[in-house]
């Protein structure tokens, strides 16, 4: 009997001890290798920016007036395509393509099927809150009129926010395309926990596409 409780007694302590590793890894030690996966990125996406060269422009004609629209190539899955500011809460990281696990375990990642940041619509940008280099671990802090910016091969894309939202893990509508050019960025909410999805929606308000995506805009105001 004595050696059956002395058996059960080390197990709950090796079962705790384990448990507090894998806790302690998850909040402090993927940190750790995502510093050291944005380092290597960094140069990476300096090099791919400045190697982009001239970007390919389509001329659109819009109520009688000619604007030109920025073009962009998607991405791989994995590459990391933009860099995303936030002066706000000190915030600046890589931005890879995919929102797979093993993506977003390097830094945010970009939601394939969205508009890619700077296009017209709603670029879709997730990131984590506590692991994994917790990019988005501030993110409640913005509030409206917040500045946020996405450098990406055509030039700087500069967003305002306009509002901030939380909704349930199954409130997929949040991604859905809308006029204008926006980006939303998503993350867990409350922290340390997946219960809920905290949303920032900002609105494009300078950049290479900001005149054309303007000149949409008046378009289908005039058609309505």
């Amino acid at each position: 009997m004595r050696r059956n409780v002395q058996i059960l007694g080390w197990t709950l302590i090796w079962s705790g001890l384990f448990t507090v590793g894998y806790l302690a890894w998850q909040l402090y030690g993927t940190d750790l290798v995502n510093a050291r996966v944005q380092a290597e990125a960094l140069p990476d996406l300096e090099r791919r920016l400045a190697d982009a060269g001239p970007p390919q422009v389509e001329e659109v004609e819009q109520e009688g007036v000619v604007v030109e629209h920025v073009l962009e190539d998607v991405p791989g899955e994995g590459v990391g395509f933009a860099r995303l500011r936030v002066p706000k809460v000190g915030l600046e990281t890589v931005v890879f393509e995919g929102v797979t696990t093993p993506t977003l375990a390097s830094g945010p990642g970009h939601m394939p099927g969205t508009p890619l940041p700077g296009q017209p619509g709603n670029a879709v940008i997730s990131g984590h809150r506590t692991t994994h280099g917790r990019p988005f671990h501030d993110l409640d802090q913005l509030v409206v009129g917040d500045r946020v910016e996405v450098d990406t091969g055509i030039g700087t894309h500069v967003y305002e926010v306009r509002e901030s939202f939380i909704v349930a893990p199954t409130d997929v509508w949040v991604t859905d395309s809308r006029p204008g050019a926006w980006l939303t960025l998503t993350t867990c909410n409350p922290k340390y926990s997946a219960r809920e999805r905290l949303i920032v929606t900002a609105e494009l308000v300078a950049g290479p596409n900001v005149e054309y995506v303007q000149q949409l805009q008046d378009a289908a105001a005039s058609a309505a």
